[in-house]
């Protein structure tokens, strides 16, 4: 399976606002890109217009902050965009003026997998770009597509299985205690890890650990079995029971068969 979307407005008003940004900022910019739903075609009409504005790293420093400025005042007054807030509910713009530099951040025990896979993924495999002055995009999808290299992800899988099994260790020790909403913060958040974790283990970038599933692991993974093994995780009939301890060793056997440590499946 071949997973090959294609961009599509989800109105007229969504489409005259990302031609609008195109014109105003293509010669500002490397590249003006249409980004997340409406890039891949799956947009309804309340949802927000992604884009992302394409900066070299050394323009990035000098510019962005004027870029973002004329950006917001631009939004403030201009017609096109009280169009594009009336054809939806949560319809408007999120802009970000992005510079190409993905690098692993920090993170915590309890706060869910960090977003370098997603910055990749949706600023190179899942975007469409409405304007290019330059070939920076297409550098930046060379050197990261169609994914990066054994090494760092020998190191990245090995990390989001680390949190994974952190997470679901926690829920049999805490549930006895009658902390039942912890557990299934804890299962919530291993849930995230090991989707992490199995994208890293396919070498294929994610969209999202929190929505867009059944496309992601359905549509681009090809994995509906997996799909259905999922929705069962938080089929939870009583919390206060033992059921979320047999629900995150379930999740321990989905992590060890479809995402196993990188010995197995480098």
């Amino acid at each position: 399976m071949i997973y090959q979307p294609q961009p599509a407005y989800p109105t007229p008003a969504h489409a005259a606002a990302a031609a609008a940004i195109a014109e105003r900022f293509a010669s500002e910019t490397d590249a003006v890109l249409l980004l997340n739903s409406c890039a891949r075609g799956k947009a309804s009409p309340d949802s927000c217009l992604d884009i992302g504005l394409l900066l070299r790293p050394e323009r990035y420093a000098a510019h962005a902050p004027a870029l973002e400025d004329d950006w917001e005042r631009w939004y403030a007054i201009a017609p096109v965009f009280r169009a594009l807030e009336a054809a939806g509910r949560f319809a408007d713009v999120h802009l970000d003026v992005i510079s190409g530099v993905y690098t692993p951040g920090e993170r915590s025990w309890t706060d869910g997998p960090d977003s370098f896979e997603l910055e990749i993924g949706n600023h190179l495999a899942y975007a469409h770009p409405l304007a290019q002055t330059g070939p920076y995009w297409d550098e930046l999808r060379a050197d990261w597509l169609p994914f990066y290299g054994d090494e760092l992800r020998g190191q990245r899988l090995a990390m989001a299985r680390r949190f994974c099994l952190n997470n679901l260790d926690h829920i049999p020790l805490y549930s006895p205690r009658g902390l039942h909403f912890q557990c299934l913060d804890r299962l919530y958040n291993a849930h995230r890890e090991f989707l992490q974790a199995l994208f890293i283990s396919r070498r294929v970038y994610p969209i999202a650990y929190d929505k867009w599933i059944h496309e992601q692991v359905v549509e681009i993974l090809g994995l509906p079995d997996l799909y259905e093994q999922l929705l069962h995780l938080f089929q939870i009939r009583d919390l206060q029971s033992s059921e979320i301890v047999e629900k995150s060793e379930h999740l321990r056997e989905l992590l060890n068969c479809y995402a196993p440590a990188p010995s197995e499946s480098l």
